[in-house]
């Protein structure tokens, strides 16, 4: 696969309902995207369609790989930096989880990241 020839790749899995054949309820499901970086000498994105969120997935198309992978916290991504894959926190999940819910300025003000972008 062309894209793990790139040394940085992107990496999330998103849950998506599935309704399986003879069911009447959907479960969940997985779509796995993998996608270089803007800086990359190719641009693609590659979705994966899982039937689960279990990390071998991720460590099966990523097979030998050995680059920095830019991601979530997910914890089934961890067997894949012990295998010598560099791990890169992603900015945007970090800013989401910290910033939407924690005071941006000093404790004492009590300015939430939302209120301070509201205010301009």
């Amino acid at each position: 696969m062309l894209a793990l020839s790139e040394p940085v790749l992107h990496a999330d899995e998103i849950p998506v309902p599935m309704l399986a054949p003879g069911k009447k309820t959907t479960h969940r499901a997985y779509l796995w995207a993998y996608a270089t970086t803007p800086y990359a000498g190719l641009e693609a994105v590659i979705y994966d369609f899982t039937e689960g969120r279990d990390g071998q997935h991720a460590r099966t198309f990523l097979g030998e790989w050995q680059g920095k992978l830019i991601c979530d916290d997910y914890s089934d991504y961890k067997q894949s930096f012990a295998k010598g894959v560099t791990e890169i926190g992603c900015m945007a999940v970090a800013s989401s989880s910290t910033f939407r819910t924690k005071p941006c300025v000093s404790p004492g003000l009590l300015i939430s990241y939302q209120q301070a972008l509201a205010s301009g």
